[in-house]
């Protein structure tokens, strides 16, 4: 595969606004972080009903409460996973998180009985599985937000340890920056590796993929959020390796998964949220995999 320089720059421009855009709804404050996220929810809810809708018609006619009712409870998921941390006077985000997912998923049955004119489990199902797939995932992201996850190991004599120290102060805004960073450096080291030397196909489903480009990205990214872990945050080489890996490797199967589904509706990009790569699950795919794998390693296995 020839590597094309212009599709490089476009793809690396679009990454780059990814990043900063990213970084500043995580370093602001804790309500841009939320409305970023949300923002990203509610276009990877109307992008997946799009295209699921695409090979199940009966999909692509649920009822308007439905479509919105679903997205509606799974930002209720998002509001609930802050934890009590946002709060307006005396409303806690989170109870009113709590509320509104309550209350959808009492309702959302209800109505598709009563006012469907005929009762499709499928829908049902594929909806609740969007739960998993999109609400569920960025409901952990804002949990790793919310929580206290990262402190440096202090080391006296280390010129970094001023950097880690200062950041220790921002907790739970460093683990979804570790993700974010480990995704993007496998993607941009996996197309690079992949245009110079990548020949063995990876799947039938991404055919631009390649093993070597895989690879490369996944070690590439690897070495260098362990080397910034290390030196720069003062963290254990350990958890950012394998975070790094966790993120790599489960990226790279989002990824995959998003290419099935659109390859099932038949269509090349879920969306044109971003020049280069597409819609919100073009871009978001390989977070919405890693955000739950990162979680349950920080939450049981993390030193």
């Amino acid at each position: 595969m020839a590597f094309n320089w212009q599709t490089f720059r476009i793809r690396s421009l679009t990454a780059l606004i990814f990043v900063v855009v990213m970084s500043c709804g995580l370093l602001i404050n804790k309500w841009t972080f939320f409305l970023l996220f949300s923002i990203v929810h509610v276009g990877c809810w109307r992008e997946f009903q799009k295209l699921v809708g695409a090979f199940v018609p009966s999909y692509a006619s649920i009822a308007t409460f439905h479509k919105w009712g679903i997205i509606l409870i799974g930002w209720g998921m998002l509001m609930f996973a802050t934890q009590g941390t946002m709060m307006s006077k005396d409303l806690s985000l989170a109870e009113l998180g709590f509320i509104i997912s309550l209350i959808g998923l009492f309702c959302l049955p209800i109505v598709e009985v009563l006012f469907s004119r005929k009762m499709e489990p499928a829908n049902i199902a594929w909806s609740a599985l969007g739960l998993l797939y999109l609400s569920l995932s960025l409901t952990l992201l804002i949990h790793l937000r919310s929580g206290d996850i990262w402190r440096p190991v202090e080391e006296k004599g280390n010129v970094f340890t001023a950097l880690g120290s200062s950041l220790a102060g921002l907790a739970g805004y460093i683990m979804p920056l570790i993700i974010i960073g480990s995704i993007w450096i496998n993607d941009t080291m996996a197309y690079i590796v992949g245009s110079i030397i990548g020949r063995t196909p990876l799947s039938i489903v991404s055919p631009k993929k390649t093993w070597e480009g895989t690879l490369g990205g996944i070690i590439l990214s690897v070495v260098a959020v362990t080397l910034i872990g290390v030196y720069a945050m003062q963290g254990e080489a350990r958890d950012f390796a394998a975070i790094a890996s966790i993120s790599a490797i489960a990226g790279t199967i989002g990824d995959l998964l998003e290419s099935k589904l659109k390859r099932l509706a038949g269509v090349k990009d879920s969306g044109s949220f971003m020049p280069g790569h597409g819609g919100f699950l073009d871009r978001f795919d390989s977070l919405l995999l890693a955000v739950p794998f990162v979680w349950l390693y920080t939450r049981f296995l993390m030193s």
